[in-house]
């Protein structure tokens, strides 16, 4: 179990707080629970060792025994084994449990440990936030061709595009992030807000929307439209009171865009809260 790497050691209650929970405001710690009984464990160890060197410094791997140390292992809710926590700032920030595959494990790093691209990055944005656009977006094209793998720069070029009104560009490149980034809910509100964006693009002026509807009130199109535009201006309410009005009238309208637009909206606002709460059960009354 000896290692001879300065990125890997064996940490228990004694020092865990120093090499763990200290030198995660340093860099990410990698903790690994296992116990020599586990035939899952001594699979993983090796490629850990592995990651260690390839990133050279960029984490430290910390192994603790659960066997021997049973105490840290009820206070960190270990259940199974193996169980790996990544700490930073010292406190957990990502974990996965069973013996992953290299590529998972390294998805899970890259999410936390800082790249030469994240310096460039920041540069990027700084651009962006002193109103050079066309800079900033051209920093980070470049950015995203010398690293491609940086999941937080595709964000960051998606979010530019977006601005611009490049919106297919935009859906595009969200499409080539990793599973695991595609779940996160910053993603869910970026692709939310594509499809609002496409609604609105072409629509009227919010004035010739609403005086189509009062004109028409079944006019399910005028109604999305300003819904659409509702959304984009953070007017949630006024959203999805159009959008339920919709559902009301006609479910089929657009594949059920009424419904789609509201399950949206509540993307856009978290999944919670009292407006969702509200706006849920009044589309349950509606779909009843």
């Amino acid at each position: 179990m000896a290692s001879t790497s300065p990125h890997i050691a064996e940490v228990g209650r004694q020092d865990f707080d120093q090499q763990v929970l200290q030198r995660s405001r340093q860099v990410p710690v990698l903790v690994d629970f296992w116990a020599a009984w586990c035939g899952p464990c001594q699979m993983l160890m090796p490629l850990l060792a592995k990651l260690v060197g390839e990133y050279e410094g960029r984490f430290f791997l910390a192994k603790v025994n659960s066997d021997q140390e049973q105490e840290l292992a009820r206070q960190y809710g270990i259940r199974s084994l193996p169980t790996v926590k990544l700490f930073k700032d010292g406190a957990v920030a990502d974990e996965f449990m069973g013996a992953q595959p290299e590529a998972v494990i390294r998805e899970l790093l890259d999410r936390h440990i800082l790249r030469e691209s994240d310096t460039a990055l920041a540069a990027a944005l700084a651009a962006r936030q002193a109103g050079k656009t066309e800079q900033a977006l051209e920093m980070l094209d470049t950015i995203m061709q010398s690293d491609p793998a940086n999941e937080k720069v595709k964000i960051a070029y998606a979010d530019m595009l977006f601005a611009c009104a490049r919106y297919d560009e935009s859906e595009q490149v969200l499409g080539t992030l990793a599973p695991a980034s595609r779940q996160e809910p910053a993603i869910a509100v970026m692709l939310a807000r594509l499809d609002f964006a496409r609604a609105a693009k072409d629509a009227p002026p919010v004035a010739a929307l609403e005086h189509a509807i009062a004109e028409d009130a079944a006019d399910c199109q005028a109604r999305y439209r300003l819904a659409a535009h509702h959304a984009l201006q953070g007017e949630y309410a006024a959203a999805l009171q159009q959008l339920l009005e919709i559902v009301k009238r006609d479910r089929a309208f657009a594949d059920d865009a009424g419904r789609k637009g509201i399950l949206i909206v509540f993307d856009l606002l978290g999944g919670k809260g009292e407006l969702v709460n509200r706006y849920r059960h009044l589309l349950a009354t509606a779909l009843n």
